[in-house]
C-alpha cells in the first residue's frame, strides 16, 4: 500500500474528495450561502476559491492518497481569504500566522495515520514559505451525540456544519497545537513554526544516506581487493 502526500494543484481540484469538492463552509460568508441556497453551486464556488488563492497566495491544500486514490485533504489559507475566519468568538486570527481551516480523512483510510502526515506536509510547506505559525479554530463536542476525537470522516452526511467541517480540538492538541484563546465551544489554537521542523528530518535523512552510500562503497572495495598470495 502505497501513501503518498503532496501539495494540492489548480489541475488537481477533481482530485479532492467528494466532500472537500462541495464544502464550502469556510470559503463563503454564511449571509451570502443562505441567501444564494437555491443557485448557488458549491463545487462551483470552491473550485472559484481555491483558485484565487493559489493565484495569489500559493497551493493552499494538502492531498493524500492510498495507491493512488484521495483518502485526505487538509485546507489553509491567509485569514484575510477566509470569510469565516472573522466570525468566531475567538476570533481574530493572529497576523502572522496562517490559518488551517478543515482536515477529512476518509472512512477506508481512518487506520493510516493520515492526519499526522497531512499536519506534517502543511507544517512542513509552511516552513518553506517563512511561516511563522499555524492557527486553528478547535471544536469541541458538547453532548454525547457529538462526541468525535478524531478528525471528522465522509461517513456524515455532504451537510455542512461545525461538527462537519471544523478540526475537533482533541486532534489539534495531539498534534501539538496550544490554546491561545479558549472557549468551551470554539478554542483557537496556535502551533509555533521553524526551520527545525523541516530541517531535522531533511539532515537525518541525508546523514542516512551517506552512511548508506559510504557502506557500500567499502563493501565494493573489499569485494574489488586481492587477496594477499592469491594469483
Amino acid at each position: 500500500m502505497s501513501t503518498r502526500v503532496t501539495s494540492l494543484t489548480l489541475s488537481g481540484i477533481d482530485q479532492l474528495p467528494a466532500h472537500a469538492r462541495r464544502c464550502v463552509f469556510w470559503e463563503m460568508d454564511p449571509g451570502a450561502v443562505r441567501g444564494a441556497r437555491d443557485f448557488c453551486d458549491p463545487e462551483f464556488e470552491k473550485e472559484a476559491w481555491l483558485s484565487m488563492v493559489m493565484l495569489q497566495w500559493g497551493s493552499c491544500a494538502q492531498l493524500a492518497t492510498v495507491d493512488d486514490k484521495p483518502a485526505g485533504c487538509a485546507f489553509y489559507a491567509p485569514p484575510n481569504m477566509v470569510p469565516r475566519a472573522q466570525l468566531f468568538p475567538t476570533s481574530p486570527v493572529s497576523a502572522d500566522a496562517i490559518l488551517l481551516t478543515s482536515m477529512r480523512i476518509e472512512p477506508y483510510a481512518d487506520d493510516l495515520d493520515l492526519g499526522s502526515q497531512l499536519i506534517r506536509a502543511v507544517v512542513d510547506d509552511l516552513v518553506r514559505r517563512n511561516v511563522r505559525a499555524l492557527e486553528a479554530f478547535g471544536i469541541r463536542a458538547t453532548d454525547d451525540a457529538e462526541q468525535n476525537s478524531g478528525v471528522p470522516t465522509a461517513t456524515a452526511a455532504l451537510d455542512c456544519s461545525p461538527l462537519e467541517c471544523m478540526i475537533p480540538a482533541d486532534f489539534l492538541e495531539d498534534m501539538g497545537f496550544e490554546v491561545v484563546a479558549p472557549h468551551p465551544r470554539f478554542p483557537r489554537f496556535r502551533l509555533e513554526l521553524n526551520r527545525d521542523h523541516g530541517w531535522k528530518e531533511e539532515v537525518e535523512a541525508a546523514l542516512d544516506r551517506l552512511i548508506e552510500a559510504a557502506s557500500i562503497t567499502i563493501a565494493e572495495l573489499d569485494g574489488s581487493r586481492t587477496p594477499v598470495g592469491a594469483r
